[in-house]
């Protein structure tokens, strides 16, 4: 019998230190301090040093984006801390926010694999990374399989995806796992994914041969191991806040015992000096600025909750009040740190929305209004796994919603309305938004975009409004 630990972290967003972390506990949301990537190092030695030479940490994407100092280098500030982490393998989705060529430039710095079995150029059909990595540790040989997240080409921005397009993997998949288990002799099959939970389970329930799934994306944390199946599924949070330890006992190939923690990345942990001299070295030509005070909330800013979050009502007031409109319309993010009652720091405002894009208006008639709402909460709930396209239900104001979240497509909303009245199809709305994932290209006639970016309209609000104080308005409300 042979012993292997799995080390994963998942959607750490840049989070290069300790901040706010949102907690459900005693039936309500608590906050404080957790993550960055020295007390994860710490963590991550302590684990290394009981198991030497049987351990491999895993990433599962979302790393180089999501802070001030990740987008303003476009993710090179992280290399140095990720190399001192020294990870054994990792996928992607908002890497690709430097598009496809700018990651794999990034990627060449790494002294890791990048895997994606999922990505191919578009002029050759050739993969764009490597679809996995054989790994020898412990005694045993380690096939890691990488599926990058499949959303890149659908919903995000088109920059994303110049060049590539993405699948879902699940016709890749058992060619590969044949390979590495008659071929490469692989022991284990590990899948590191960032297609999501819900997607996963899909997955390994019509592919079989996957020992552990290590997911990501939906920022699940998952204190038990989860089974598809003979398939041991494990998810770690968010942020940087966790981190999954899954020690397994192998024996000619099969997993006989397993045994699983997921780790808080506590404030009390000490942090490693090494990584943590490589995190200020980061932070520090940015302090100053990020550390400006730019406002004041009276209630914390979330976006813990699926329908409705205060964080985005935050945002999206600032919408309205710069533009006039009616309604307004970002897109169901789930990274951002929790910002609590009290001062607003510039820094805060970056990551509630670090791509810092431009304001647009549309004009929106409600037939149109009720066709993209129904799109979007497909989306979100879609009986098919593989239809979900990721993040919260579309984040809106100015507007109420009442649907039945399990009808089928189209047939989900009961009723709109805007300022209290019900919505009538052929009346034209004015909307403010953020991005194509706030109203897409499909919907809406005289577009404008405007010069002004989000950043700067959020701090003009807090200037002009003083403390913020809108808390959840049932905007989404389940009958």
């Amino acid at each position: 019998m042979k012993k292997i630990t799995l080390v994963q972290m998942n959607d750490s967003h840049a989070y290069l230190d300790l901040h706010p972390e949102l907690f459900w506990e005693h039936g309500k949301a608590a906050y404080r301090s957790a993550g960055g990537y020295a007390r994860i190092a710490t963590v991550l030695n302590q684990i290394r040093q009981e198991n030497p030479g049987q351990v491999l940490f895993l990433d599962g994407g979302d790393t180089f984006h999501g802070t001030y100092p990740a987008v303003h280098t476009k993710g090179h500030a992280l290399v140095p801390i990720l190399n001192a982490l020294q990870p054994d393998a990792m996928t992607a989705h908002w890497e690709f926010a430097y598009t496809p060529q700018g990651f794999k430039s990034l990627t060449n710095e790494l002294d890791y694999p990048m895997l994606a079995v999922n990505v191919y150029q578009k002029n050759t059909v050739k993969r764009f990374f490597k679809p996995y990595e054989v790994i020898e540790t412990a005694g045993l040989r380690v096939g890691v399989i990488g599926i990058a997240s499949n959303i890149v080409d659908k919903t995000m921005p088109p920059h994303f995806s110049e060049g590539i397009f993405l699948t879902n993997g699940e016709e890749e998949l058992p060619e590969i796992i044949h390979t590495l288990r008659e071929e490469e002799n692989a022991d284990l099959v590990v899948l590191l994914s960032h297609l999501g939970f819900p997607q996963d389970m899909h997955l390994l329930e019509k592919v079989p041969g996957v020992d552990v799934d290590l997911s990501a994306h939906t920022h699940h944390r998952l204190e038990q191991v989860v089974r598809q199946g003979s398939t041991l599924v494990v998810q770690s949070g968010s942020h940087g806040s966790y981190l999954t330890r899954l020690d397994l006992d192998i024996d000619e190939g099969q997993i006989i015992d397993f045994r699983h923690q997921l780790i808080e990345i506590s404030a009390d942990i000490k942090p490693d000096p090494e990584v943590e001299a490589l995190v200020q070295t980061a932070l520090q030509p940015h302090r100053e600025e990020l550390n400006q005070i730019v406002g004041e909330t009276r209630l914390a800013l979330h976006r813990g909750l699926n329908l409705e979050a205060t964080m985005d009502n935050f945002l999206l007031s600032a919408l309205r009040h710069h533009t006039g409109a009616q309604i307004a319309f970002s897109n169901g993010w789930r990274y951002g740190a929790p910002v609590l009652p009290g001062p607003i720091r510039l820094n805060d405002l970056h990551n509630i929305v670090p791509v810092n894009p431009p304001v647009s208006t549309v004009e929106i008639t409600g037939e149109e209004l009720w066709a993209m709402l129904e799109e979007n909460l497909n989306s979100v709930f879609a009986r098919d796994p593989f239809q979900q396209m990721g993040g919260y239900v579309k984040r809106s104001l100015g507007l109420r919603v009442f649907f039945k979240v399990e009808n089928p497509y189209p047939t989900r909303i009961h009723k709109i309305f805007v300022d209290e009245v019900e919505v009538q199809p052929t009346q034209r709305y004015q909307a403010a938004f953020i991005t194509e994932q706030g109203v897409p290209a499909a919907y809406g006639q005289n577009r404008q975009q405007h010069p002004e970016k989000m950043i700067a309209v959020m701090q003009t609000y807090l200037k002009q409004t003083g403390p913020f104080d809108l808390g959840l308005q049932g905007t989404f409300t389940l009958i």
